[in-house]
């Protein structure tokens, strides 16, 4: 394989790095969909009640304070962006609005990560696995104010991404 960044595919840190990079841009580039497939509008519905709406505690809307006392210390922090990593097999990045408020939680389950939820925990309904394995859900709850997606990629050694994102009106 070519590449433009030599060693970029070499240890674990490294492939860490290019995935973070991957959840950027999935977070920014999400991919379009119609609405009536992503939008759960009926009350009625248990859909329309998001089956995850935190993880560990941290919800969209709290302030970065709350959520890193909810998590502790993070490995890289700014104003924009907390980054943490649990037993290297787990990232989590939390990003913060221009008031302060999490806008947005994306956790990734690497290979050799436990007890990785599926995706009718996260989602509530499953989401059917391409030919390859891999696995895209988005689910829109406008009443509580963000989306929630669920991506494994395909493979032996799989990543699961679990992307909550405030909905920008």
């Amino acid at each position: 394989m070519f590449c433009v960044f030599p060693g970029l595919f070499q240890g674990r840190a490294s492939r860490l790095t290019l995935l973070l990079v991957g959840t950027l841009t999935f977070i920014v580039l999400v991919p379009v969909t119609s609405r009536a497939q992503r939008t759960r509008t009926s009350p009625d519905e248990p859909e329309s009640r998001p089956a995850f709406s935190d993880f560990k505690g941290v919800r969209i809307g709290m302030t970065a304070d709350e959520a890193r006392k909810k998590l502790g210390s993070p490995r890289d922090k700014s104003a924009e962006q907390d980054f943490y990593v649990f037993k290297d097999t787990q990232a989590v990045q939390i990003f913060y609005d221009k008031g302060g408020a999490v806008s947005a939680i994306s956790i990734d389950f690497m290979d050799g990560a436990s007890a990785i939820p599926s995706a009718k925990d996260v989602l509530g309904t499953e989401a059917e696995a391409k030919a390859d394995g891999s696995v895209y859900k988005i689910l829109r709850y406008p009443k509580a104010g963000y989306w929630v997606s669920y991506n494994r990629t395909a493979g032996s050694a799989p990543t699961t991404t679990i992307t909550m994102q405030k909905i920008e009106h």
